[in-house]
C-alpha cells in the first residue's frame, strides 16, 4: 500500500503517542490490569471481612468464663505463638465455623492489648 509522505508523520506521531500515553499511564498514571484489580479487591474484601469479625472476637473473649485462664496462657506464650494461643482458645472460631481464623486471631489479638 502507498501511502502519501504527508500522512506518514501523523501515522509516526499516533503510533509514538499510543505508547507513550500506555507507558506513563501504566507507569505513573495509576492504571492496572483486570487481574491486578480483582487481586486487590479480593484482598480488601478480606480485609474488611477479618475488621468486621473482630468485635466478635473480643465479645467472645469477653463473656468467656475461663476468660482470665485463658489470657494468663496466651500472655505466658511466646509472641509468635500468641496466635495459635488465641486460636486455641476457641476466640478466632466464628459462629457457624468449624475452625479458627488465623487472620481474624491475628487481628483479635492486637485488640486485646496484652
Amino acid at each position: 500500500m502507498n501511502t502519501p509522505e504527508w500522512l506518514k508523520p501523523g501515522i509516526y506521531g499516533a503510533v509514538i503517542g499510543a505508547v507513550f500515553v500506555g507507558v506513563v499511564g501504566f507507569s505513573w498514571g495509576g492504571w492496572v490490569t483486570g487481574g491486578t484489580s480483582n487481586d486487590r479487591a479480593v484482598a480488601m474484601s478480606r480485609n474488611d471481612v477479618v475488621a468486621s469479625m473482630v468485635p466478635v472476637c473480643l465479645d467472645m473473649a469477653r463473656s468467656d468464663p475461663a476468660r482470665a485462664d485463658k489470657l494468663a496462657t496466651i500472655r505466658a506464650a511466646s509472641t509468635y505463638q500468641r496466635r495459635d494461643a488465641l486460636m486455641t482458645a476457641g476466640w478466632a472460631t466464628m459462629p457457624g465455623t468449624d475452625a479458627p481464623d488465623r487472620d481474624i486471631a491475628q487481628a483479635c489479638l492486637k485488640e486485646l492489648e496484652l
